[in-house]
């Protein structure tokens, strides 16, 4: 007994003989835009820096309010007042409401991802999204591709990893199981994040995991943040609270090798078992791309037209799902393409709109903006019509790209489609604001507000429609709106507290009825026709808990429903009910476009494009 007590503690010296002692600034959630976001971040920072204790600061994302370039600038400008190494991540207040379409991060931060070695310990990062959509975190694709080169290329295998990723790695995230599996083959030995804005321990099965609390002072005079040193086998975190100078150790975590490899423990992962139920849907191929794809697709001429956040333009084969070509621009792409004959147009984060051959995927005109253009397109009568980051909103000659008319008072920044109806176009912002343009002139016809400072509540995201001489939206504040297409004029606006509407909406195919998705999972037609926000028709579908904003298509008497896990259901328009489900992956859903007939394509901000057969058989 005694020689296995003696040979275990010589194990645990010699597992700690090389390690040095570690002791660094663990800050999080700084929220610059907040009312004193900045304030407390330069407390902070002068405090980091009057230790010279501390070797280097780690920062896990919601580093900025809203993601805009100027609350970027503000951050790198006060963190490059540290007189220490310091490293940054982006979190899901970075790039969901961002104007740049998270491309300011990487050129603001230098990058999205870091990796270092300290005093033993590898500590390496991923950004969190879901970027520019509203929904569950996600490590964007391209950053658990760069995870993997990182874990792959380690020179020692064996050496102790610390992750750090903004949110904690658990059902929070729709891909939490994708970094923890990898991280599991090595000696993974910690896991800090943020987002909760308080100090907390975490298992995340069997991982040692640490929140962090919020730099931001909230209620209290003085903001903080956490000292962690790695010495002895621990990590001993410490919260820290500047000009007051209070420091208490709150926490003590062993730092060890696990051994994940001999784990037997079975750990939740999302169930597929739903694919299952509906024998009669047919995968007729699936493309994986290797990065987020984060918008939805188009078609024509026996193509499927997609973008993605590496910049691509690409066309597949309808038949097989083979690449037929790709077209690479400088930025992320969230611009859902519109075909129109031979022509594909699509914006990019790079400051421009991208005008292709369908065909050959051969660049025929390239028009810029002096900011990203992350809004989709629409196509009519042979002009663009397409809004963008930079104040402006344009229609564009579809053969040419010669501007037609250029409206330059947008007062945020659009990422919807816009709607054109009868003589106008509609779209929102992030600014509050709901516009109609003449069609033919770009002059302001009427706009709207909502009335509120806060932006996030902005009708921005979803895709608005139109019938019986009304325009209808629907927005985060849970409001749904009925509007005079011709004046504006608000003809109902309600909020049904057990009815959460929120951004995801859809028009059925005869103009009677607008479709909403609650956050509740229940799916609602609303009437047209009425001066009230009169419920004419429900379906039987129920959804866990939702929140993407993808648009609802109907088609052939299908209706077809994204959720934010990756599953697709359609609902028989006439009955309710759902005739059939199928989850591709557990990330969000773009809008299903439909194909042929009882074909739909489906993609997902995991990079999954998927072309399923349905019969009744």
């Amino acid at each position: 007994m005694y020689r296995t007590i003696f040979l275990l503690f010589s194990f645990v010296l010699l597992q700690h003989a090389n390690a040095q002692t570690v002791k660094f600034a663990f800050v999080t959630d700084t929220h610059i835009g907040n009312h004193s976001g900045a304030d407390d971040l330069r407390r902070t920072v002068k405090d980091i820096n009057e230790n010279p204790a501390l070797q280097f600061v780690v920062v896990t994302g919601d580093i900025t309010e809203f993601g805009s370039d100027e609350e970027l600038r503000i951050a790198r400008q006060i963190l490059d007042s540290l007189n220490k190494p310091w490293y940054a991540i982006a979190g899901n207040h970075d790039s969901n409401w961002s104007e740049s379409g998270s491309n300011s991060f990487r050129r603001v931060f230098g990058a999205e991802t870091f990796s270092f070695v300290s005093g033993g310990y590898l500590f390496a990062a991923t950004s969190s999204g879901p970027n520019m959509r509203m929904g569950p975190g996600q490590v964007p694709r391209e950053n658990i591709v760069w995870l993997d080169s990182v874990l792959n290329n380690m020179k020692d295998p064996e050496m102790p990893v610390i992750y750090l990723n903004h949110y904690p790695q658990d059902s929070a995230q729709n891909n939490w199981y994708e970094a923890i599996d990898r991280l599991k083959k090595k000696n993974v030995q910690l896991i800090l994040c943020g987002h909760g804005h308080t100090n907390q321990l975490y298992d995340f099965e069997g991982i040692p995991g640490v929140m962090g609390r919020s730099n931001l002072r909230a209620k209290d005079s003085i903001g903080g943040y956490n000292i962690v040193t790695i010495e002895g086998g621990n990590a001993i975190f410490e919260v820290r609270r500047p000009v007051a100078r209070s420091q208490s150790q709150w926490l003590k975590v062993a730092m060890t090798n696990h051994h994940f490899g001999r784990d037997t423990q079975r750990y939740f992962r999302p169930s597929y078992a739903i694919n299952d139920k509906y024998p009669g849907v047919k995968v007729l191929w699936q493309y994986q791309d290797k990065s987020d794809v984060g918008a939805g697709t188009a078609s024509g001429e026996g193509l499927v037209v997609a973008t993605n956040t590496s910049g691509h333009i690409y066309a597949l084969d309808k038949k097989t799902g083979k690449q037929k070509w790709l077209y690479k621009t400088s930025g992320k792409i969230y611009s859902t393409p519109e075909v129109a004959g031979n022509y594909v147009v699509a914006g990019s984060s790079d400051n421009h709109i991208y005008c292709l051959s369908l065909l050959t995927g051969k660049l025929i005109w390239k028009v810029a903006a002096s900011k990203p253009v992350l809004g989709a397109p629409v196509i009519k009568d042979k002009t663009v019509y397409i809004g963008s980051s930079d104040g402006h909103f344009r229609a564009l000659k579809l053969e040419s790209g010669e501007l037609k008319w250029d409206f330059d008072d947008v007062k945020g920044f659009v990422v919807t489609k816009p709607l054109i109806y009868k003589d106008k176009i509609y779209f929102g912002c992030w600014a509050n604001d709901f516009y109609a343009l003449d069609l033919a002139s770009g002059k302001l016809a009427w706009k709207w507000n909502n009335g509120t400072s806060n932006r996030m509540f902005s009708p921005a995201a979803c895709y608005p429609v139109a019938s019986n001489g009304r325009v209808f939206i629907v927005a985060p504040d849970r409001y749904m709106t009925s509007f005079d297409a011709e004046t504006g004029n608000v003809i109902w606006r309600k909020q049904i507290k057990d009815k959460r509407v929120r951004e995801s909406m859809g028009l059925s195919s005869d103009g009677s009825l607008v479709y909403v998705k609650t956050m509740d999972g229940q799916l609602f037609g609303v009437s047209t026709k009425v001066d009230s926000m009169q419920i004419d028709w429900k379906s039987e579908l129920q959804l866990p808990y939702e929140l993407t904003p993808s648009a609802i298509v109907e088609s052939k008497g299908v209706v077809y429903v994204p959720s934010h896990s990756g599953l697709a259901s359609a609902v028989e328009r006439k009955s309710g009910k759902v005739l059939w489900q199928y989850k591709s992956s557990n990330s969000l859903l773009n809008p299903v476009m439909p194909l042929d007939k009882n074909k739909v394509v489906l993609s997902t901000m995991d990079g999954k494009i998927t072309c399923i057969e349905y019969s009744k058989k």
